[in-house]
């Protein structure tokens, strides 16, 4: 007899009600989980993915002043290391309709890069997002760029996080991330390695992309 496996895992959500549309929503998301212990050594995953929680908790503050016109889901996913059971869980368990779902915006790594650039991959699949990012007026010195989709001979990253569960249901995305650095899934991912200008403005930046895709019809 197969057994199967058994995730002790929790998903922690939050909700703001948007103020035009609340019946159709944004996903916002982040996983929480990393790898542990491992031969006695603490992996903290300061940037994968303390950068992405940290980053939902801004949104959170944010919404507080700037409440959103559609309702926006704010997700921080468990075992994501474990191969995306959080995401997946909540895609097949969603009290919200998945037709409901109009996007979901994914963070995972957003707070260091030697090259100061961000990734903002899924835009291949909707052309709405692809015109959005494109056209997008950046405000700071980060540069961000498409990318990592599986057309630009690039590390195809469409199922790399949580925003895989999403994209399988249909429901659109987009990622941001930064390329894989030397403290990728080492112990040394500690939150001395982190750049804090650059995760400012990665920051800053996600939230300006946010707010323009809040404004459009899906």
């Amino acid at each position: 007899i197969e057994k199967r496996k058994v995730f002790e895992a929790v998903n922690i959500l939050g909700l703001i009600k948007g103020t035009k549309v609340p019946n159709e929503y944004i996903v916002i998301s982040a996983h929480y989980d990393h790898e542990g212990i491992k031969y006695g050594k603490i992996y903290n995953g300061a940037d994968d993915n303390a950068s992405g929680i940290s980053a939902l908790f801004a949104f959170a503050e944010y919404f507080k002043n700037n409440p959103p016109k559609h309702s926006v889901v704010l997700a921080a996913f468990d075992a994501e290391e474990l191969g995306l059971e959080g995401s997946k869980y909540f895609v097949n368990n969603s009290i919200v309709s998945l037709n409901k779902i109009m996007l979901n915006l994914n963070m995972d790594m957003i707070s260091r890069s030697d090259t100061n650039e961000l990734f903002a991959v899924g835009t291949r699949f909707n052309t709405t997002l692809k015109q959005v990012i494109t056209n997008f007026d950046q405000p700071g010195y980060v540069k961000m760029l498409i990318g990592h989709d599986g057309e630009d001979g690039l590390e195809n990253w469409i199922y790399s996080s949580d925003h895989a569960s999403f994209h399988k249901k249909g429901v659109p995305f987009v990622y941001f991330g930064v390329d894989d650095h030397e403290d990728y899934h080492t112990p040394n991912d500690d939150y001395e390695n982190i750049q804090p200008e650059f995760y400012k403005e990665s920051v800053k930046l996600i939230m300006a992309v946010f707010n323009k895709i809040d404004t459009l019809n899906f």
